[in-house]
């Protein structure tokens, strides 16, 4: 819930839920915040270290912020400053991926006073958040349709970091922009190609070989132009923990692309995956995406990926 914070036009919330979000309006808004009864009723209330993280992250993107915490972290009050950018690091908390993190910066950037170039450090790819490799992929074009191009628009990944341990480092750089140019945007088009990155940190590199033959063993079935692309990170750049994954790309005729991705289980917990069982997986949830894209939300009603495999091998992509 919302209300009006007197004069000075605070606006106040309760509960944990779209925290980042409202940090994120709240500063290109320049309007303060306050939110309220941050899990206060739970056993270990207040805020995450993921959540205290991003909000020192803010606070280095931004200059003049104001940020009040109380003692239990169930009540933060936030107040703005300019949005100033500049060369930065952050260390991200492991507990979760970079993507948590750059998903935010990623709407913040074009607004900032200087070009932002920032390192983040910690978890490019898990199981919860948007890993690095489908932001790099997906977001970066859809920046550069908003005018938002250049060659200092750019997402590099410089090592790989696997939970529970992370270790990886990103790079992100933005340029600046005031004004975003309007694009209208509503037919998606049909598919054109497939792209992929299966990627092995601290495992051998044929656990992402069997990745992409799984994969492949799928997609072949409906679309020639598939190339997936290995990565395999040893040494420094192959960070502290132990794992491996895959993120599929479509990409269609008017430029809309759909993602879809897996990773295995964090060292020491869950069952092993196979890179066979992972590969088809992703295979099968990336045809879903396009199903959904070209049949509408009621696909989702159908029977799983046996009923998405079966549309598409029907009409075709």
């Amino acid at each position: 819930m919302a209300g009006g914070g007197g004069g000075a036009q605070c606006l106040s919330f309760a509960g944990c839920n779209f925290l980042r979000q409202r940090l994120v309006l709240s500063t290109l808004s320049g309007r303060p915040l306050k939110i309220r009864k941050i899990r206060a009723k739970e056993e270990d209330p207040g805020l995450r270290d993921f959540e205290a993280c991003f909000i020192r992250l803010i606070d280095k993107v931004t200059n003049g912020s104001r940020i009040e915490i109380n003692q239990t972290g169930t009540t933060l009050y936030y107040q703005p400053g300019l949005l100033y950018g500049g060369s930065l690091e952050h260390d991200c908390s492991p507990s979760r991926s970079i993507g948590y993190y750059l998903e935010s910066l990623l709407c913040l950037a074009p607004f900032m006073k200087h070009p932002l170039k920032i390192v983040l450090r910690g978890v490019t790819n898990d199981q919860v958040d948007p890993s690095v490799d489908v932001l790099k992929a997906t977001a970066l074009p859809l920046l550069k349709k908003f005018g938002i191009d250049g060659e200092s628009l750019e997402i590099k990944i410089n090592r790989r970091g696997m939970p529970p341990k992370g270790g990886g480092e990103i790079l992100f750089a933005c340029p600046v922009r005031k004004v975003l140019q309007p694009i209208q945007f509503t037919d998606p088009g049909k598919i054109k190609r497939i792209r992929g990155t299966a990627y092995s940190v601290r495992v051998s590199p044929q656990m992402a070989n069997r990745m992409v033959e799984s994969a492949r063993s799928v997609l072949n079935k409906f679309l020639p132009d598939i190339y997936i692309y290995t990565d395999h990170m040893k040494g420094i750049s192959s960070g502290k923990s132990p794992g491996f994954g895959i993120c599929l790309i479509a990409e269609t005729i008017n430029g809309t692309i759909l993602s879809a991705e897996l990773a295995s289980n964090p060292q020491g917990q869950g069952a092993a995956v196979l890179p066979e069982e992972l590969g088809q997986n992703c295979a099968k949830l990336l045809l879903e995406e396009i199903y959904r894209l070209l049949w509408g939300p009621e696909g989702s009603s159908e029977k799983g990926s046996l009923a998405a495999l079966k549309m598409i091998l029907c009409r075709g992509l």
